[in-house]
């Protein structure tokens, strides 16, 4: 007859193992208010933490989420960006260096979402939209970078 280990209330085992967690490598809000609850639990009752303290600790929280979120929000409309200059050269005739430092060009066939920045088809080499060094419309007779 073999007797199961019981679970005790912090998620160990009574037979010594603990269940499997996720490692986080990022300083989030969820980590933060983990942080503010374990230290007003273990604070000594004698001395328990100031108000001050306490006001300080949790704007710091809401301030770490809004700079979370203007983040997400600047990389959002970088990439919105993005997308928009890559899709206004289909038809314009765009220079670039390979990789043996030539520089080619060649008119944009296409627009690809796909990767992390946009990619343009010149007559089927894919060139990633920061590789560009130069632009032109069709029938106009300057470049732009």
């Amino acid at each position: 007859m073999s007797i199961e280990a019981i679970a005790s209330a912090s998620g160990a085992t009574l037979a010594g193992t603990s269940p499997a967690r996720e490692v986080k490598q990022t300083m989030d809000s969820e980590v933060f208010m983990q942080l503010l609850v374990t230290q007003l639990r273990n604070q000594d009752p004698s001395s328990p933490m100031d108000t001050t303290d306490m006001v300080a600790q949790t704007t710091q929280l809401a301030m770490m989420e809004s700079l979370t979120k203007l983040a997400s929000g600047v990389e959002g409309l970088l990439s919105s960006q993005q997308s928009t200059q890559a899709s206004q050269l289909i038809g314009a005739l765009v220079t670039w260096m390979d990789d043996s430092g030539k520089s080619r060009s060649g008119i944009v066939d296409s627009v690809s979402f796909g990767g992390e920045t946009p990619t343009v088809s010149v007559d089927g080499t894919d060139v990633a939209l920061s590789e560009l060094t130069g632009a032109r419309a069709p029938g106009s007779g300057g470049t732009t970078a």
